[in-house]
């Protein structure tokens, strides 16, 4: 084979590869049951109609289309179809309207009129949709739905689909409705094959039971789980839970939170704060710990407790409180410490609880021992119960079980102490909650330091009784009375022995009082809260209509500028279709209509 012959094969060649090339690029008319051209109307276009066997039939790389009627532009390779028109890519991608516009050369489509694009996961709808199918992406801009099996319906005003990722990414007025939950955001990432959706912004998910708020969550829509983020907030009915971050299973109505909770008892008037908690609706229960604490709020002195844990149990009736591990209560005129707290708050009881593993005379066995001051008095027992008025919720009265012991320091003396030993105590409280009345019963035993009413010692009158019964003013003692006196002197106090200023038992232990709620923390370590990573941040929609597409556009007015021979510069422009007011009478606009690069970034 000589030179020529050679170079006339690989001409030859190339010539076909170039128009196969071409040819696949170019639509093509499967079936037209009329065919007719008015230059007037359509210049440089065939219109294509149907006949009564079957409709227009278009097919271009691998996706068929029918319609009534069609306008086929072949140098532009652009077609307009009107009336019940369909589009199928495959198994995957069936879409229909009642106007489509579609480019070969940039593979985009511009549909309207009650749009329906359906693929396995979804159907999207819409009155317009545009359409990438070499990205195989979806785009509206003026409203539409996404329909997902049991996830439920999803409706928002502008709307994409990555079909290769199953992702529906929702900006603006989203709504997803199914039968368990209606979730609200402004925008809103969406996996249909997964079901599961993240959201951002102001956002909110309603349940029977239940409403969540969070500025940043997840949610998967199939088994009925989340978490929420930033402001995170879970209304159950009478609580309102918040932390910096809530976890949440609607199948249990169950919620756990972490950082900075805070849980309100809207009937009960109380709040609950920690670090981490845990919460079951349907057993009305609240567990929290990591710098636990309770407070009950009170129209003039609400009351604090604090302890390693703290559990909330019972109808809003019949609502209990358990503090365990030292436990500590606060409120301006009164405190307390114990190894654990009970309160009830239907009758009104609460119970400072003697720690109960180790023995009498272990040293940590003491000094959980509960304890109770108020105003200058301290009193200890194995169990002490604060009685609380169930209308006025003010506290009226206290019991001291076995080994009751009251002190109060002497106003005067450096190291004097007024003391009462018994194995039963009752208080009584006046309106200001201060202890008015105490009764010590079995097996009393007292140090008083008397005083006449220039505040100046008579003497330290020390004795034995079967009771005593005493009135305070002001903290101090104003009288006392015992019953069956066995033995007692008053003695002055240069004669009283050093050795017998403190009964058996002594433990004075003001140190420990707390004197604010910052104090009910004082013994805790150092907490550091864990930090949370949480979900990634918004990622905004890229432009619908971007760079790569530009590229396409200008690709078919460089080839056409070629074909012409035309030396003027093409300028960097998009069909109409990118329009925001595209209307489906204005027909030749993937040949004719333009707008600038600059007004697509808002799509």
């Amino acid at each position: 084979m000589n030179k020529l012959h050679v170079l006339l094969f690989i001409l030859f060649i190339g010539f076909v590869s170039i128009s196969k090339g071409q040819e696949k690029t170019k639509i093509e008319i499967k079936y037209s049951g009329f065919l007719h051209v008015d230059e007037e109307k359509h210049p440089g276009g065939r219109v294509l109609t149907r006949d009564d066997v079957q409709q227009v039939h278009i097919e271009h790389k691998g996706a068929n289309m029918w319609c009534d009627k069609a306008i086929y532009y072949g140098k532009e390779n652009i077609i307009e179809t009107y009336g019940n028109v369909q589009i199928k890519q495959g198994d995957t991608i069936n879409m229909t309207a009642k106007f489509v516009e579609y480019s070969g050369e940039t593979g985009m489509a511009f549909a309207s009129g009650d749009v329906v694009l359906k693929d396995p996961n979804s159907t999207v709808l819409s009155d317009t949709l545009y359409f990438d199918r070499i990205k195989q992406q979806s785009f509206y801009k003026s409203g539409g739905t996404v329909v997902k099996d049991s996830s439920g319906t999803i409706t928002s005003k502008i709307g994409r689909y990555y079909m290769d990722i199953k992702k529906h990414q929702f900006v603006e007025d989203v709504v997803l409705v199914n039968e368990e939950s209606t979730i609200n955001s402004n925008f809103f990432d969406f996996y249909s094959d997964t079901g599961h959706a993240y959201l951002f912004g102001p956002s909110t998910i309603t349940t029977e039971t239940s409403k969540t708020y969070c500025e940043k969550g997840f949610y998967d829509t199939k088994n009925k789980i989340g978490y929420a983020l930033k402001k995170a907030k879970i209304n159950y009915d009478n609580r309102i839970i918040e932390g910096d971050s809530l976890y949440f299973d609607n199948n249990i109505s169950f919620a756990s939170a972490t950082n900075n909770i805070k849980v309100t008892d809207t009937i009960n008037n109380s709040i609950i704060k920690g670090h981490y908690a845990e919460v079951f609706k349907e057993k009305d229960s609240v567990f929290i710990t990591k710098r636990a604490l309770a407070i009950t709020l009170q129209e003039n002195d609400s009351i604090y407790m604090h302890a390693d844990k703290i559990m909330v149990t019972g109808k809003p009736d019949n609502r209990i409180i358990r503090a365990y591990y030292n436990a500590k209560i606060f409120k301006s005129d009164l405190s307390g410490k114990s190894d654990s707290i009970h309160s009830n708050q239907k009758t009104g009881i609460t119970q400072l609880i003697n720690i109960d593993r180790f023995s009498s005379g272990d040293k940590f066995s003491v000094k959980r021992k509960p304890i109770i001051w108020n105003i200058a008095n301290q009193m200890t027992g194995d169990t002490i119960h604060l009685i609380s008025n169930t209308e006025t919720e003010k506290i009226d009265s206290l019991i001291v079980f076995n080994n009751a012991f009251i002190i109060s320091k002497d106003t005067i003396s450096d190291n004097g102490y007024n003391q009462i030993y018994g194995m039963r105590l009752t208080g009584l409280f006046n309106e200001e909650n201060q202890l008015r009345q105490v009764d010590i019963v079995k097996n009393a035993e007292s140090i008083f330091y008397t005083r006449n009413d220039k505040q100046e010692l008579v003497g330290i009158d020390k004795s034995k009784s079967g009771s005593i019964s005493m009135l305070f003013a002001d903290g101090d003692i104003e009288e006392y009375n015992r019953i069956n006196q066995a033995d007692g002197d008053l003695y002055p106090e240069s004669k009283y022995p050093e050795k017998e200023k403190f009964l058996k038992g002594f433990d004075w232990r003001e140190e420990e009082r707390p004197m604010s709620v910052e104090d009910l923390f004082k013994d805790d370590p150092p907490y550091v809260l864990p930090i949370i990573k949480g979900l990634e941040d918004y990622i905004p929609q890229e432009a619908f209509f971007d760079e790569d597409m530009l590229k396409r556009i200008e690709s078919i007015h460089n080839r056409e500028k070629t074909d012409k021979k035309d030396v003027v510069e093409v300028p960097k422009k998009i069909p109409k279709y990118v329009n925001k007011e595209v209307k489906i009478d204005k027909k030749k606009s993937l040949r004719s209509k333009k707008v600038s690069k600059k007004n697509t970034n808002d799509l």
